[in-house]
């Protein structure tokens, strides 16, 4: 790990103690938001190997967006937000195959949009 890395990670620890589950769920979109970029500089490098691993912890994200909601009091929202994160996933397992930039940018897409859409709710309580 470069030291850069390792400030990085002092920082989301510093940040990640002292924030509410609102800015907790805020965290998790703008590291999954990273490393999607990551996922696109190494397709586009031709870094395979690197690929592969920044799409595994896309996937872990997803699964810790998708594990932290509330099913007994969501509703139909929680029920929707659970199957976009599937598409997600199942976009970002045919992107490990096909390097596809715009299925990509697709995710990234939804992504930004569940990311703005959450920094709403918050800016609002």
């Amino acid at each position: 790990m470069s030291g850069y890395d390792d400030y990085r990670c002092v920082d989301l620890e510093s940040r990640a103690t002292t924030a509410s589950p609102y800015q907790l769920v805020l965290l998790l979109y703008d590291g999954l938001l990273e490393e999607l970029e990551r996922v696109r500089g190494h397709i586009q490098g031709r870094r395979f190997e690197l690929k592969g691993r920044s799409l595994e912890k896309c996937l872990g994200i997803l699964d810790g967006l998708d594990g932290a909601l509330d099913h007994q009091e969501g509703g139909e929202l929680v029920a929707s937000l659970e199957q976009l994160y599937d598409y997600c996933r199942r976009r970002l397992c045919e992107v490990s195959v096909t390097l596809s930039l715009d299925s990509l940018d697709e995710v990234v897409h939804l992504l930004g949009q569940l990311r703005l859409g959450w920094e709403a709710v918050h800016a609002s309580r």
